[in-house]
């Protein structure tokens, strides 16, 4: 039988349109390609939007988990609280500044840091807590942040999939002490490359301008500008993290289309968990009923004991079907560098492996047509049939 889609299905795509473009050329025409008034002017309509007191804009959220870890004097001999259910750049930038990441295992149903098992982690050299927001679902952060005061710890959010989010009505991105948003070329704000950080820690804000862009003095951007001064001095070996004008450009587009975008999320995810419910051999997404989920990610389950074939043989699955995944992710302590560093093993985060079993992330995104999402529910309803015990 052959599969319902003709040609594969791509996992995500960004939503480019005229106005991206054209913000683009504008921006060039002017140019501004580096960081110039585009990026200061993004800076500030993000700060607005998750009604943070400042925004720096930087070239990836990992840089932005760097500087942060720097500005909040984390280093050597140090050790931080993370999750190993998230991307190795959260554990790296741990490793960069000089501390040991120590990994705190996942409620499986959230798949998000599990707050009941952090202060068993913490030791005298426990500086600071990396909560993630996997896929969109925030962390308990009233809990985190309590966690945090009691002990004296630096709370930095891992927001990459959290654009939009909500905790208990509030903004990801004003709760922590800092937090890291990335607008990688997949994620619901993209600027194709490109991340931001925000506080309401003024002293942290000023540290953070200047680690960005190699230390120099404040507004050494604009050194060549009417109003520039060529004069300038470095403050701190820093690093090379600033955003361009032409991301920015992107980035206060799809910013001003990040409503529309979420809504069409958010009607596949409706159609999707329409579907899969009725489904015994998947178990559909967790939502938090104080919470607003970004959706980045749609995480299904697989329920290993109810079909004949694990999770890589699901996917093959799928892509006869022509509907490309993926997995998010495979936790941090499983990967070489950290077993032959940290001596990790299978077994001991039994919460996160368990879960990364089973998980396959299906596609979601803006660009999705109606036929798409339709073809993606009927090659999983497809695949569950053939395969169910």
């Amino acid at each position: 039988m052959s599969p319902r889609r003709q040609n594969l299905l791509p996992y995500n795509l960004p939503l480019i349109e005229e106005e991206e473009i054209q913000a683009v050329v504008d921006c060039l025409k002017s140019n501004w390609v580096t960081k110039g008034p585009k990026t200061v002017e993004f800076e500030k309509r993000f700060a607005e939007y998750v009604g943070a007191k400042h925004a720096i804009a930087v070239n990836s959220c990992t840089a932005g988990l760097h500087i942060a870890l720097v500005g909040a004097g984390i280093g050597e001999g140090d050790e931080v609280l993370t999750t190993p259910m998230t991307f190795t750049s959260t554990a790296n930038v741990i490793i960069h500044c000089g501390a040991t990441p120590v990994f705190v295992d996942i409620d499986p149903k959230t798949m998000n840091i599990d707050h009941t098992k952090i202060e068993e982690k913490i030791t005298s050299k426990t500086k600071a807590i990396i909560p993630v927001h996997i896929a969109g679902l925030p962390c308990e952060m009233e809990e985190i942040m309590d966690i945090a005061k009691r002990h004296n710890l630096f709370v930095l959010e891992d927001a990459a999939h959290a654009v939009y989010t909500q905790y208990k009505g509030r903004m990801i991105g004003s709760i922590g002490d800092a937090t890291a948003f990335s607008f990688y070329a997949t994620k619901n704000l993209m600027t194709g490359e490109g991340g931001m950080v925000t506080t309401n820690d003024d002293e942290l804000a000023a540290k953070l301008r200047t680690y960005s862009l190699h230390g120099m003095s404040r507004n050494a951007w604009n050194r060549y500008t009417a109003k520039g001064s060529w004069f300038y001095e470095v403050e701190f070996p820093g690093y090379k993290y600033n955003m361009t004008d032409i991301q920015a450009a992107l980035g206060m587009v799809q910013l001003s289309k990040l409503g529309f975008m979420q809504t069409i999320r958010e009607l596949t995810v409706e159609r999707y968990n329409e579907a899969f419910s009725k489904l015994p051999e998947l178990g559909i997404p967790t939502n938090l009923d104080h919470a607003r989920h970004a959706w980045h990610l749609y995480v299904i389950k697989l329920n290993l004991e109810r079909i004949t074939v694990d999770r890589a043989e699901f996917i093959e699955l799928l892509k006869e079907e022509n509907i490309s995944t993926s997995v998010h992710f495979i936790p941090v302590h499983l990967h070489p560098y950290y077993r032959d560093t940290y001596g990790y093993k299978h077994g001991d985060f039994p919460q996160a492996e368990g879960v990364f079993d089973r998980i396959i992330s299906l596609p979601l995104y803006p660009k999705m047509s109606e036929i798409d999402v339709q073809d993606v529910i009927e090659a999983v309803q497809t695949v569950v049939q053939r395969v169910r015990k």
